[in-house]
């Protein structure tokens, strides 16, 4: 089983890379995360945003899995389903859902709102997809998950958890009608007709112990595809906690989320901008609030596939990368999005962090989240020039072939694959 990742913040351009190797795999397979990621496609002049679905979805005879460590929004699931459907795809043939996926339930997503709120200026810039509820009930072992919807006792399973949450949204003093931070109108009866709705849809798809599923493909030989949502520094327990997701968005993630073995894990592709992105809050040490950063995001169109928020731009990030490289065991690293920095002048990347004791460090420091960490920068010469109809890695202008050729001297790992446009096509693989 080969795993896709990402090694930064997020939105560094997997849903591209996994559509762009979908035909050499058998079977992809989401193992985290929920609708809080946004998997954005390009192909044929037409731009595809998924959430939970697998990014495989669009290849013919591929079959795409929701894994176990996935916790799964009916109602978002169903306008996704809804929305493919009506392209003319067989989601019977292409998609199946793990049984022992987390459901989100409405009073989640009202759960999430309340406690952010309650986070006054501290809050971490929740999706408020109902993610942070959904996992600590699994965690608590009072969660649903999909395979009780088969279950003749569902309502009354639901019942109780319900229950539950609406004394936590009482100690929040948390209305059940109103408009959430983000401007969504929501009104909890509402909500759970629809959701229901969906349960009814969600029954008519594939169900299954995916374990066995993904265990049985590995053992025929045929090849795995694990696709991570979020980034590496994201993680629950690695990130710059507390404003982290909910999730293990590494490697060892991927194992639990879909229940294999380490053992089985070969290629592990470690995805990165050119530069740096971040939404919400949380340390950001390259970040830039000036009219450099301004350029990136207007350049690079960096807002969020789910939220819509801005996101918060910066240089490239080596000892982040370093650290991320290191949990995951990344034997190959993809670049997105270098075409963003056609433009530029100059590009900076940050090789060193120096503390607030004048200490230089290429590690990312516990402290990260309470203090100021100022970054130490290397001066690069600008491509000036459009990337268009490129071949190679030979074809790339000298400039960003030095680009290239020092982050991987500097991380120990070769850049394999290049992305130089949205487009499914305009990309490079050695």
């Amino acid at each position: 089983m080969d795993i896709l990742l990402g090694l930064q913040w997020g939105d560094e351009g997997k849903g591209k890379v996994v559509d762009f190797l979908a035909p050499k795999y058998d079977l992809i397979a989401r193992f985290q995360g929920g609708p809080n990621a946004g998997h954005t496609l390009h192909f044929e002049n037409t731009k595809h945003v998924l959430h939970q679905i697998p990014s495989g979805i669009f290849r013919e005879k591929l079959l795409n899995l929701i894994g176990n460590g996935v916790v799964l929004d009916p109602v978002i699931f169903n306008k996704e389903i809804l929305a493919l459907v009506n392209m003319g795809l067989d989601l019977q043939k292409r998609l199946v859902v793990s049984k022992k996926a987390q459901l989100i339930l409405p009073t989640h997503r009202l759960l999430d709102a309340a406690s952010e709120k309650a986070k006054g200026d501290k809050k971490i810039g929740s999706t408020l997809k109902g993610i942070s509820p959904a996992y600590q009930d699994k965690i608590g072992r009072t969660g649903l998950r999909v395979g009780d919807i088969l279950q003749t006792d569902f309502a009354d399973k639901y019942a109780k958890i319900k229950e539950k949450h609406l004394a936590w949204l009482s100690f929040y003093q948390f209305p059940l009608q109103g408009t959430l931070s983000n401007g969504m109108n929501y009104d909890l009866e509402a909500m759970e007709t629809d959701f229901f709705a969906a349960i009814e849809s969600l029954k008519k798809l594939t169900l299954a112990d995916s374990e066995y599923l993904v265990n049985s493909y590995l053992q025929q030989g045929k090849k795995v595809l694990a696709e991570g949502a979020q980034g590496s520094l994201l993680d629950i327990d690695f990130g710059s906690y507390p404003f982290v997701t909910s999730s293990n968005t590494t490697v060892a993630g991927a194992c639990t989320g879909l229940g294999v073995a380490p053992k089985k894990v070969g290629e592990v592709f470690g995805i990165l901008k050119a530069y740096s992105t971040r939404v919400g809050g949380g340390p950001f040490p390259t970040e830039l609030a000036d009219e450099t950063g301004e350029k990136l995001r207007k350049i690079g169109n960096e807002f969020g596939a789910t939220t819509g928020r801005a996101r918060r731009c910066g240089w490239l990030d080596l000892p982040a990368l370093k650290y991320a490289i290191m949990l995951n065991g990344v034997t190959q690293l993809f670049m997105m999005k270098a075409d963003v920095l056609n433009s530029f002048e100059e590009i900076k990347i940050c090789t060193h962090y120096k503390l607030p004791d004048g200490t230089l460090t290429e590690q990312m420091p516990f402290e990260i989240t309470d203090v100021v960490i100022e970054p130490v920068y290397k001066t690069f010469k600008g491509w000036n020039c459009d990337l268009q109809n490129l071949k190679s890695f030979a074809d790339l202008p000298p400039a960003l072939a030095a680009y290239i050729a020092f982050v991987e001297e500097s991380l120990d790992v070769p850049v394999t694959l290049f992305s130089y446009s949205p487009n499914r096509a305009d990309t490079l693989m050695k």
